[in-house]
């Protein structure tokens, strides 16, 4: 039996071995050609035995992953496979990987999303975008047909500067470039500022794309836990002093998924901690509009010398129009501009003009007056219902989409997820924001998406099987 028991630890280690040599081919750490770590180091960077790793390098060798070289190691001789960001990431329950939380609420057909991060269509500024539409289609022929500039539409640059400046926010219209998306503002950002290997900074808990756009990039990504009023100022500074990061990407105004506001204690502790380390900060301030009252802006604060300013108007206005920008230093626009055109040659026009017909005709003022309300009195419904389910908010946010919920003591997340899918009702598991996986008994529901009665009766058979 202790004999059967051994062999099968062994295979187990042998096994684990094999399995970190292929992530770190599928995410390039190792590329063909590469030499394999040598048999003693990583014996004891795995804590196993040197015959352990012989073992599994020979396996490898065999499958024709690697290959031997005499006298001078192990070497990896497979081309690339295509880039498999799951390989990459921690091995997580499918439940609570961010791809599949994405893709089923993706998913159009009879399904509730209370765990999706944007807006009903309903909620959304039908009539106005109709309207600007028609106005559009009688524009003149450049703006149905060529490209847009390469920072973009100067009308509307010039409009984001005086909101920025709103908010304190110094940014002149030509520090500003228009991307098609906050995604792309951060893709673009990632492939300026970071190279593979480079250590950034997330907060624990964090918007989950976060972590699948810097596993692309190929970035370590370090977590630093998340407070009421901001990141954990000590575990920053701590995590500073350990890995070096050159970036760290936030969520300043209203946090997602806690719905967090940064203080200004925090805001300057912070600056001061990233000025020290030649720390460069994004900003993301996707749901600024849905603010009563403005939170701290680090932009604001550092007047975009170590701080980027990005933005856009997918939870606003419509989530098909898409448009984004970036505000940041004015010597890296020209980079960031050679950037933009290298990968998606400009900016999307028609969607630019749209969105600045929608914000100069002065129907978004009102959709945002009248939004702000509806959201206000759906997180309070949301909030009792969950109550009554002994689901209770980690905070009470002052504005935004967003609940960060705990579940009764005991409860999975992830069970929960799946067995309320059953029931076409999508939620957003905790781990699939965290890093750290420490948020498993956590779910984030987004309150407009949450009035149907179906989900609580859902969510409280779940609760009864999982519980």
């Amino acid at each position: 039996m202790d004999a059967r028991a051994d062999q099968k630890g062994g295979g187990q280690r042998i096994g684990a071995v094999m399995a970190e040599i292929r992530s770190r081919i599928a995410g390039r750490g190792l590329v063909p050609g590469a030499r394999l770590p040598s048999v003693r180091a990583f014996a004891k960077a795995m804590h196993v035995s040197a015959s352990t790793v012989v073992e599994a390098y020979e396996r490898l060798a065999a499958e024709g992953l690697i290959r031997s070289r005499p006298g001078s190691g192990f070497y990896v001789s497979t081309p690339l496979a295509p880039l498999s960001l799951s390989e990459i990431g921690p091995k997580l329950d499918r439940a609570v990987d961010p791809f599949w939380v994405s893709r089923q609420a993706l998913e159009e057909g009879d399904l509730l999303k209370p765990g999706c991060g944007w807006l009903p269509s309903s909620w959304m500024p039908e009539a106005a975008i109709r309207r600007a539409l028609r106005s559009l289609s009688r524009s003149e022929d450049r703006v149905l047909s060529d490209y847009g500039t390469p920072l973009g539409s100067p009308q509307l640059r010039q409009l984001l500067s005086r909101r920025m400046g709103e908010h304190g926010i110094p940014a002149a219209p030509d520090q500003i470039i228009l991307t098609e998306s906050g995604t792309q503002a951060i893709d673009l950002l990632c492939r300026f500022l970071i190279e593979p290997g480079d250590a950034v900074l997330v907060d624990d808990p964090c918007y989950f794309n976060f972590h699948a756009l810097l596993r692309a990039h190929r970035a370590k990504v370090v977590g630093v836990p998340m407070t009421p009023a901001g990141p954990d100022i000590e575990a920053f500074g701590n995590a500073i002093e350990e890995h070096k990061p050159r970036l760290y990407i936030t969520n300043s105004a209203i946090h997602n998924p806690t719905g967090a506001t940064l203080s200004p204690v925090a805001a300057h502790r912070l600056l001061k901690l990233a000025d020290r380390a030649g720390l460069t900060i994004i900003e993301d301030d996707i749901f600024a509009d849905l603010e009563h009252e403005p939170a701290p802006r680090l932009a604001a604060f550092d007047g975009l010398d170590r701080v980027v300013h990005i933005g856009s108007f997918s939870k606003t206005l419509s989530a098909s129009v898409r448009c984004g920008f970036i505000a940041a230093r004015p010597e890296w626009i020209e980079g960031l501009v050679d950037l933009k055109i290298a990968t998606s040659f400009a900016a999307g026009r028609l969607s630019s003009e749209l969105v600045l017909l929608l914000l100069t005709d002065g129907s978004y003022r009102k959709h945002l007056e009248e939004l702000r309300v509806r959201l206000s009195r759906a997180m309070d419904a949301t909030t009792g219902r969950l109550a009554a389910l002994g689901i209770t908010p980690w905070l009470q946010p002052r504005a935004g989409l967003f609940l960060w919920c705990r579940l009764p003591n005991g409860i999975e997340a992830a069970e929960v997820a799946r067995a309320c899918l059953a029931d076409n009702i999508v939620l957003a598991p905790g781990n699939a924001f965290s890093l750290s996986q420490s948020a498993g008994s956590f779910l984030r529901f987004n309150v407009a998406q949450s009035e149907d009665a179906r989900i609580f009766r859902s969510l409280e058979r779940a609760l009864s099987r999982c519980g």
